[in-house]
């Protein structure tokens, strides 16, 4: 029996997309769920799974062409297929890799140990909650290249840092599919590699021997017979092996995925009305609306819905100029916007007295200067804020308000504001309830460094339990920070500065320090607040406290 696979909806507004790649061609046996296409739409770069198995009757559609959605694609038979004709496929599908290779190679003939070779492709990995791609600022590999697991193939820049990319695969490259400039998507594939069974040797090397490898000359490549030896190669796949993309536990498009993302939730709490439960658009969409996230017109929220007025034109005033956002400061308004409007903020402000504080910190601080560091007031107050959290478990949590829950965390995870010359960026100091002042004095320098020097990493940049935001190096009294969803509290630290303290029936010079607290008053209510607060203020003022009840 035939079935024709069509182009499903690819997001809201999105009709038609580019086909950059087909994948599977006629003859081809696919299997559900596979990836069949690659195409652009004006948002993104998406892989398109087929929702049907079979082998490959016909392709509709070419590379370059613009596919409109529900548009047919390909068509398949149903009936059980023979596995000899994918492994000629297979055979001929690795030959042809072998010889890109040759292409190249101008100096060095490339041996190919046929027997346990192995095709493989490295995608981009997962960036980190809600980043769905990022922009490729340098490519540093090329074909021909030998590349080791690890080895750093890619500088890219997301909308929250610049990263350096690791290969996951290890072997001689055989193709690179992006570009400096372009937009990778995670999961896009970025390379493939012939793996490192393939030895690399000098032009001098012996001709391989029969049934067992394949050599290429770069200036001379060779057609090869292909031989039973390599039915071994990786582009071939049993019959009931699953892909790769079966892993993920959510029966999704990648374009469904992309729009629970950029929604905020978890695909895998969305129940699917499709066949074997696939989720659709529409599902996600009413999972959202039984959420209570769509706000309408005449009520607050997330602030999704909410219309955006139009801007005058300014030039009618006098010159402008108009400058891009960075991916960085484009992340950092749309993720403050959904704070400020889904939170309901309250911000509790006092001082600390930090002058006998100040006096042990410059007394310890040529101890931390030893081992490499420079003592803090930010870094004593990470340690003191640690402590509060398991004080006040309650500012150590999350809202899950699709099931009425507050999360509770067991770990203590400190995020540090960064100023940085492409945007506001918050790493994290992990564990620092498990750490002295020195080693967090020695974390906060490397992590701040590795921002500024645009090396942050995604695992630096997750898991905060509590964020603090300090200004004081420049100045100002006191400021409401807007809370780091999904966090439900924030520190924030201005600029000490002394005053006149009536002590002891005299005024007398204090060092005080404005201290702002804001809190998600879902979670948190205000006597619960000037508790906390006041105990970090007291933890400032009597370090013994620490000691004593931290």
């Amino acid at each position: 029996m035939s079935k024709e696979f069509m182009l499903p909806e690819l997001g809201e507004n999105i009709e038609a997309a580019d086909v950059l790649h087909i994948l599977i061609k006629k003859g081809d046996l696919v299997e559900n769920d596979q990836t069949i296409l690659e195409i652009e739409t004006d948002k993104a770069t998406i892989e398109v799974p087929t929702m049907i198995a079979g082998r490959v009757k016909e392709v509709y559609v070419k590379e370059g062409e613009k596919v409109k959605v529900g548009q047919v694609v390909f068509s398949v038979e149903e009936s059980v297929a023979e596995v000899v004709p994918t492994i000629v496929e297979s055979v001929s599908s690795a030959v042809k890799d072998v010889l890109a290779v040759s292409a190249a190679v101008t100096t060095n003939e490339v041996q190919f140990q046929a027997k346990g070779s192995n095709v493989l492709e490295m995608k981009l990995p997962d960036l980190g909650e809600n980043i769905a791609s990022a922009d490729v600022t340098k490519v540093l590999v090329k074909a021909g290249d030998v590349l080791k697991q690890d080895d750093t193939v890619l500088e890219i820049e997301t909308d929250k840092a610049t990263i350096e990319v690791p290969s996951s695969v290890a072997g001689v490259v055989t193709e690179v599919f992006v570009k400096d400039g372009d937009k990778a998507a995670v999961g896009q594939v970025i390379l493939k590699v012939i793996s490192q069974t393939a030895s690399v040797k000098s032009a001098a090397i012996e001709p391989a021997r029969p049934l067992e490898s394949v050599a290429v000359k770069a200036s001379e490549p060779k057609v090869v017979k292909s031989e039973p030896a390599l039915v071994q190669s990786a582009r071939f796949t049993p019959v009931d092996s699953q892909p790769a993309i079966l892993a993920n536990p959510a029966p999704a498009a990648p374009s469904v995925r992309r729009l629970a993302r950029e929604l905020g939730i978890d695909i895998n709490n969305v129940k699917g009305s499709g066949e074997f439960g696939r989720i659709s658009l529409d599902d996600v969409k009413l999972y959202v609306k039984n959420l209570n996230l769509e706000v309408k017109t005449s009520g607050g929220g997330s602030g999704i819905g909410i219309k955006a007025e139009s801007l005058p034109d300014f030039t009618k005033f006098g010159n402008v100029e108009r400058q891009a956002m960075s991916n960085i400061r484009a992340k950092t308004a749309e993720h403050l916007s959904y704070a400020w409007a889904s939170i309901p903020h309250v911000t509790q402000f006092d001082k600390a007295d930090i002058t006998e504080l100040e006096n042990l910190r410059k007394y310890f601080s040529p101890r931390v200067e030893a081992k490499g560091g420079k003592l803090t007031v930010t870094a004593i107050l990470i340690k003191i804020i640690a402590a509060a959290l398991k004080q006040f478990p309650q500012f150590n949590a999350s809202v899950d308000m699709a099931a009425k829950e507050i999360v509770l965390k067991k770990y203590y995870n400190i995020g540090i504001a960064v100023d940085t010359e492409r945007g506001l960026i918050v790493p994290v100091i992990n564990n620092a309830d498990t750490k002295n002042v020195t080693d967090i004095v020695l974390d906060l320098q490397a992590i701040s460094e590795k921002a500024r020097a645009r090396k942050i990493s995604p695992d630096d940049l997750q898991g905060g339990c509590f964020t603090i935001s300090n200004l004081g190096g420049i100045g100002g009294t006191y400021f409401t920070p807007i809370i780091n969803a999904p966090e439900v509290a924030i520190l924030g630290v201005s600029r000490g500065s002394f005053e006149p303290v009536y002590k002891n029936g005299t005024f007398v010079p204090r060092l005080l320090l404005p201290l702002s607290l804001s809190y998600d008053h879902r979670v948190i209510d205000g006597a619960d607040a000037i508790r906390f607060l006041r105990w970090v203020i007291e933890g400032l003022e009597q370090p013994m406290k620490l000691l004593i009840e931290g």
